[in-house]
């Protein structure tokens, strides 16, 4: 009878620990979530400052199913989002193919690390189909902007009175002290400095009477604008108010800014602020001074040229210089 018992018991815990097992898997599938590889793909270089990101490779999963792809952005930076099923620990196998740069297989175990993979540059033949290798020099981008100048043309004053009598009491009238005991009066000024001015270190004194016992209520003449006012609290007798400014006129005009860009190795990097027009490339080709429009889509034809823009709508620009030219300094 206890033999039957003891069977029965341990048929029981066998089949609650079946139960309990497919509960464990079915709750681990269901908090299952993808796993997400992050990374970023540079230059092969023994120099830091030539380990330049590669926008545009192609990167994918080889045996995935469905297949997974992606390319580099600007900042070389790539995101693989693994099927549901990939565990830490497993390797995935990664191909990177890019047409400037050596293609590269790299196994790499899934891990919580950031992935850093170098890609060597394809060697650029000494000699190109149409002959020796072309020289740049002193290259320099060039672009319009336009800057705001300010001229002063002259200055603007006026006076004016705060009128009252000092010494009574407030009795519920309009205006008061600021303890409430004695009756005030309030006192405005504006200048206007016309079409296209602006004020600029506008200022508010007294110069005559009780001046101790007034005070600035409103204050409109602190800020560069076309109009200033100002208006004074008197709770004694009448004073006298000075109000002036100078004038400047604002204009806008165009400027050609000038810049060398920062070279390191086969890499050209620069950037140009928000307002930034007609950008251009200046360079001695083979020591003859060229001219190379940018366009909308940088383009040029000794270079290929990421740009990306900014949060403040600065761009910043890569170029990374074609197979055929070499560039030497003087």
């Amino acid at each position: 009878m206890r033999s039957r018992k003891r069977i029965a018991l341990s048929i029981a815990i066998l089949v609650a620990g079946g139960v309990l097992a497919g509960l464990v898997e079915t709750v681990w599938l269901h908090r299952a979530q993808h796993i997400v590889l992050q990374g970023a793909v540079i230059k092969a270089d023994a120099d830091v400052k030539k380990q330049s990101p590669i926008a545009d490779v192609d990167i994918s999963v080889q045996g995935a199913a469905p297949p997974i792809v992606t390319k580099s952005d600007f900042s070389g930076h790539f995101r693989i989002v693994l099927p549901i099923g990939a565990r830490p620990g497993e390797t995935v196998f990664l191909q990177l193919r890019h047409p400037d740069y050596r293609p590269l297989d790299a196994s790499e175990v899934i891990g919580n690390q950031l992935y850093v993979v170098s890609l060597t540059p394809v060697p650029k033949h000494t000699i190109t189909p149409h002959g020796p290798m072309i020289a740049l020099s002193n290259i320099r981008v060039r672009y319009s902007t336009q800057i705001e100048t300010e001229a002063n043309i002259g200055s603007e004053i006026t006076t004016f009175e705060v009128k009252n009598q000092g010494n009574v009491p407030c009795a519920g009238s309009r205006h008061c002290s600021p303890d409430g005991k004695w009756k005030a009066s309030i006192g405005s000024a504006s200048l206007d400095a016309g079409e296209g001015n602006v004020f600029e270190n506008a200022r508010v004194s007294c110069i005559a009477g009780p001046c101790p016992f007034t005070r600035i209520v409103a204050d409109h003449y602190s800020g560069a604008t076309r109009t200033i006012s100002v208006s004074v609290l008197d709770w004694s007798d009448t004073t006298t108010f000075l109000m002036q400014g100078e004038v400047f006129r604002r204009e806008i005009s165009d400027t050609v800014q000038e810049m060398y860009p920062v070279i390191f190795g086969d890499s050209i990097n620069f950037s140009l602020p928000p307002s930034a027009e007609g950008p251009t490339f200046e360079a001695e080709v083979n020591s003859v001074e060229t001219v190379f429009p940018m366009g909308p889509n940088p383009s040029v034809p000794w270079a290929d040229c990421n740009v990306q823009e900014a949060r403040t709508q600065s761009k910043s620009y890569r170029c990374e210089l074609k197979q055929g030219y070499q560039i030497v300094s003087h």
